[in-house]
């Protein structure tokens, strides 16, 4: 097998761009080729190291433990989540430095939907108050929104934690889950009720406001958590209408 390499020249007066002509390279030769730019790359300190993903860790512990807390529901399995995403994202991934941290909150929620098993699970176990060993990760003054997120079914709990506060989107939530885009909107639509009634979320009219919005964006909070700046990389707006 031989692959080809086209050699531009400069653009004409045309503005076409013409080519010098067509060299054979051997596969050892391509190889080497890749194997040289992927070096170079990696020699820029593109990729974020062990040491970038251990001060992630150490800068951010109280928002992912938060995360992990949020996701798997009580505390020792928010601990294990934890700690298996460290060791997962210090392993030596070749993960950009500007997605690192992306990437490490991404390993939390597949971690935590490994050990709580979401679909799987049935039924609702209402947790109206946080345990005072995870009141040091529980930002002040938001207890009753995270007592009220604990206390929601596990599949709920997740599409929550994951569309709302992370910022993932529909198709993410599904393929994480493991589910249809279906079960995530009926999943949702059933969390932001139930977190209705605990929370008393600021309702509009109904369907007003909703002009030129469909799907899961229909389903946003009126108002905006008080735990929702320890979410989402980037960022967008969080104030949507249901």
């Amino acid at each position: 097998m031989r692959c080809i390499e086209l050699i531009p020249t400069l653009r004409n007066s045309s503005g076409t761009t013409g080519f010098l002509g067509i060299v054979e390279l051997l596969d050892e030769q391509w190889v080497s080729m890749a194997s040289a730019t992927t070096k170079e790359i990696a020699g820029s300190g593109a990729y974020a190291s062990t040491a970038d993903f251990e001060r992630i860790f150490i800068e951010d512990m109280s928002a992912l433990y938060l995360l992990s807390l949020l996701l798997t529901g009580d505390g020792d399995r928010a601990e294990e989540c934890f700690v298996a995403s460290v060791g997962e994202s210090t392993k030596g991934n070749r993960v950009f430095k500007e997605w690192a941290r992306s990437w490490v909150r991404r390993t939390i929620i597949q971690n935590a939907i490994r050990l709580a098993a979401p679909r799987q699970r049935s039924g609702r176990t209402i947790q109206s108050a946080v345990s005072p060993r995870d009141l040091n990760y529980v930002p002040l003054g938001s207890e009753a929104e995270v007592g009220a997120i604990l206390g929601l079914a596990p599949l709920e709990r997740f599409v929550f934690v994951m569309f709302v506060l992370e910022r993932h989107s529909e198709h993410d939530c599904s393929i994480l889950l493991g589910c249809s885009r279906k079960d995530v909107a009926e999943a949702l639509a059933r969390a932001l009720q139930h977190l209705g009634r605990l929370m008393n979320f600021q309702q509009t009219e109904a369907n007003s406001g909703l002009e030129g919005t469909s799907g899961l964006e229909s389903f946003r909070p009126v108002i905006e958590l008080t735990i929702a700046r320890y979410f989402g990389i980037p960022r967008r707006n969080t104030t949507l209408s249901p």
